[in-house]
């Protein structure tokens, strides 16, 4: 099969690889339609008007200052109505 193996079980360095190393060319074509692909996405994608520095501060500045009302992100949930079944606290001793 060959000069022997590439590996020596019982220590020492590995021996160099003598055998022939494919190039893996078969990869290049995906690679480049990845990277087309990304930079038309990347084309695609972009912002078509182009907005002046200045008017998007002004927008900021208009949008920080107008006041707002205070609100809650969620509604107060309603109480529930009591049951009648009376919870104690449990009677366990606190260690301290």
């Amino acid at each position: 099969m060959g000069a022997g193996p590439a590996w020596q079980p019982l220590g020492g360095p590995p021996a160099a690889y003598r055998g022939d190393v494919e190039i893996l060319l078969w990869l290049v074509p995906p690679v480049l339609v990845t990277v087309a692909a990304m930079c038309w996405v990347g084309w695609v994608g972009r912002d078509p008007r182009a907005v002046d520095r200045e008017v998007m501060v002004r927008r900021l500045a208009r949008g920080m200052a107008r006041e707002t009302p205070l609100r809650y992100a969620a509604p107060r949930p309603e109480r529930d109505r009591s049951t009648g079944i009376a919870v104690r606290p449990s009677r366990a001793r606190k260690a301290s």
